[in-house]
């Protein structure tokens, strides 16, 4: 099994977007917004993207920079994940810095693990000092994964897990 990650391009075609369209428009918290987009609103939504991660500082009140990674396996992508690249109030209890899914086809094998490890490094590159993963509580395979991952629970609320992790 050869894994790599890669940064999000406006080039990027119609393998990934054929995996977004496979995982759910929101799941868990997790925001797809791709789901059930043309493939022309993919390609738009790629620049949109793009530009994200260039972002300096908050934009309409809430927006922060926030660069995206696709996961493949052996060539195919098999999940993505963002990583924001800080954190502003709101954001600390509704959201955290890194968000991550596996398309369905391709779950159960230890791949979110290995995205979150791969966004971790991402992270350290993009100059976060600390992440913030905010879970909830239901989603027991992702708290699992951030706590394999060397993540460590601040706190448990009604509905979530706040779990932080030093790249």
């Amino acid at each position: 099994m050869c894994l790599e990650i890669r940064k999000l391009s406006i080039d990027d075609g119609r393998d990934i977007y054929e995996m977004l369209q496979e995982l759910p428009a929101d799941e868990n918290g997790f925001i797809n917004s791709v789901m059930g987009k043309t493939f022309d609103e993919y390609k738009e939504w790629l620049k949109k993207s793009v530009k994200s991660s260039e972002q300096v500082g908050v934009v309409d009140g809430w927006r922060v920079p926030e660069t995206t990674f696709w996961l493949f396996e052996n060539s195919c992508p098999v999940g993505f994940g963002k990583v924001r690249h800080f954190l502003t109030e709101t954001l600390r209890e509704n959201g955290g810095n890194v968000g991550y899914a596996i398309r369905p086809s391709a779950r159960n094998r230890g791949l979110g693990k290995k995205l979150l490890l791969f966004l971790i490094g991402e992270s350290k590159e993009i100059g976060v000092d600390k992440l913030l993963l905010t879970i909830r509580n239901h989603n027991e395979p992702s708290i699992h994964v951030a706590l394999a991952n060397g993540g460590k629970i601040e706190k448990i609320t009604a509905d979530k897990h706040y779990i932080w992790m030093e790249p």
